[in-house]
């Protein structure tokens, strides 16, 4: 299968990228950057390229505050609004897809935001995908962000480096432990927050856990 040049993914307060498989459509994926990133942040356009080979749908989506401006960390009193970002991508993307699997998930404040989403609503998607999920500050472990976890009710793949200062190993396991969502946790061994998609394992192990894990396929290797 070979992907389809990639098209504007557009909407209200919806503002992205659609890469769309030049064949059928198994799965689709709203897909969103880190705090300081945006859309066509290497990770995720390494993944968005893998998936879109194996029949998903990837929208790679600027959240409403990279939409307001180029540069810049998100605020957290306007994080609702990327949250509301989220709901409305899910809701062009499904509009497009039609009756398969739909998933949600980002790179690290992008990834907190939809697992925020589907904790207050889990209709929004099937699925959540969570690379360097940012469990607490760096050198703050005390201000862990799980208050949310015990609402995640869908299956979860968890992507984390094992050298990522927002988390350790264990406590990253801990805190997953608190969904109530079958989750697979993947560590990259030797990779911190950025997770390295151009010199690490993690594009290709992420894709293998959401073909099998979320989408409940056994081959993980592209479709004729």
């Amino acid at each position: 299968m070979t992907a389809a040049a990639h098209i504007p993914f557009v909407g209200d307060g919806v503002d992205g990228v659609l890469q769309r498989p030049d064949g059928s459509v198994v799965a689709g994926l709203v897909l969103t950057h880190g705090a300081g990133s945006n859309r066509d942040a290497l990770l995720l356009r390494r993944l968005a390229d893998a998936l879109t080979e194996r029949g998903v749908a990837v929208a790679r989506i600027d959240l409403p505050y990279r939409q307001r401006r180029p540069k810049g960390p998100p605020s957290p009193s306007t994080s609702q609004a990327d949250r509301d970002g989220i709901v409305a991508a899910s809701g062009v993307l499904r509009g497009i897809v039609g009756d398969v699997p739909l998933l949600v998930g980002g790179q690290s404040y992008g990834g907190r935001q939809a697992s925020m989403v589907l904790a207050e609503d889990p209709s929004v998607a099937d699925g959540l995908l969570l690379t360097s999920y940012p469990l607490h500050p760096p050198g703050k472990p005390d201000r862990a962000r799980t208050e949310h976890l015990p609402g995640i009710t869908c299956p979860v793949v968890v992507v984390h480096g094992s050298s990522d200062p927002f988390a350790t190993t264990d406590e990253i396991t801990d805190a997953i432990a608190l969904i109530p969502g079958p989750v697979r946790l993947v560590e990259i061994e030797k990779t911190g927050h950025d997770l390295k998609p151009d010199r690490s394992p993690a594009v290709d192990r992420a894709v293998d856990a959401v073909l099998t894990h979320l989408l409940g396929r056994r081959d993980p290797t592209p479709p004729d």
